[in-house]
């Protein structure tokens, strides 16, 4: 099995933004345009056209097509049982001033088909890689995402009672709730560390929240939810969440931000893949195997006195099984 890290870069290197209203685009175009532009400026890094090709190519404008000759191993980095796509110098990182100068907020994508224990683990590896990425000991806010939780805005009382139904006849409501509580365990050690000052989860209703907090040692102090319908939040989350002491912020996230299919053609040999996976061919180049993602991690750096954004990207985890 082999580990692939993706890593965006930051997507401030243009220039920092102040920060504005959400715009409509979901947080998964971002991450895959992100990730399909990182992973084409390493590979023309290689590419003979930069290197002062034959063909009369300026450096400044790099064939793509010449970049897709590149193999793949010479534009990521293996280390251990982990490939890095593209290959990560965290030395050229950080920010660029001292820790009490900056808000910064991470999320953290709990994929489907992954156990509580294995995202236990999966939680100190994102962590890592965004204290790495910004050279910093501590982060402001953590968000959870689990999969397969979703926030309706209009109607949660019913859309919960219909869940509640359905899998009370399943146990999954219970099991689900079970898992949950016991990954929490994670990120309450690094609340309890000073590695994260708040904890908090994301599209919980009020009865997921009352089911949720009695399981906690350190409850969540943020919960952020997907509303639809221009911010109309159900009053009855309203009311819980001012009783719990927990602030409701919204997103425009996707609830499913990077499906095995998607992966797959990020990293395969297609037109828009990055020829790190093997084609069907038998001498085809490249990973083999099943492609199963497992988290994604989006962190913001935000400074404080001036309002904008100076590191913003993702990393993304998956796991390569033959």
């Amino acid at each position: 099995m082999t580990k692939v890290i993706l890593s965006t870069s930051n997507l401030m290197n243009g220039g920092p933004s102040i920060i504005g209203r959400p715009t409509s685009e979901k947080s998964n175009v971002e991450l895959i345009n992100a990730l399909r532009s990182n992973f084409l400026v390493s590979k023309q890094a290689f590419a003979p056209s930069l290197n002062g090709s034959s063909d009369g190519s300026s450096p400044d404008t790099p064939s793509t097509n010449t970049s897709s000759d590149v193999p793949y191993s010479r534009w990521t980095a293996r280390e251990n049982s982990s490939l890095f796509v593209p290959s990560v110098d965290f030395s050229q990182s950080g920010l660029a001033e001292e820790r009490s100068q900056y808000d910064i907020t991470v999320k953290l994508f709990f994929l489907p088909h992954t156990s509580a224990s294995e995202r236990c683990k999966h939680t100190k590896e994102a962590i890592d890689l965004v204290l790495k990425e910004l050279h910093m000991p501590s982060i402001d806010l953590l968000i959870v995402s689990f999969p397969g939780v979703s926030f309706d805005a209009d109607d949660e009382e019913e859309e919960e009672e219909e869940e509640e139904e359905l899998n009370g006849s399943q146990h999954g409501e219970g099991d689900d709730m079970k898992a949950m509580a016991e990954t929490w365990k994670a990120i309450e050690w690094l609340h309890e560390k000073g590695i994260a000052s708040q904890i908090g989860v994301s599209e919980f209703g009020s009865e997921r929240l009352q089911k949720f907090l009695p399981q906690t040692k350190v409850r969540p102090s943020v919960d952020q939810i997907n509303v639809r319908d221009c911010c109309v939040v159900p009053k009855a989350l309203i009311l819980y969440a001012k009783q719990e002491k927990i602030e409701l912020l919204t997103h425009n996230d996707c609830t499913n931000v990077l499906p095995s299919g998607t992966v797959r053609e990020l990293l395969g040999t297609g037109q828009k893949g990055a020829g790190v996976l093997a084609g069907p061919e038998e001498e085809s180049d490249g990973l083999k195997g099943e492609v199963e993602p497992q988290w994604v991690v989006k962190y913001t750096a935000v400074v404080r006195d001036r309002g904008v954004i100076e590191n913003k990207g993702y990393f993304a985890m998956a796991e390569v099984r033959n």
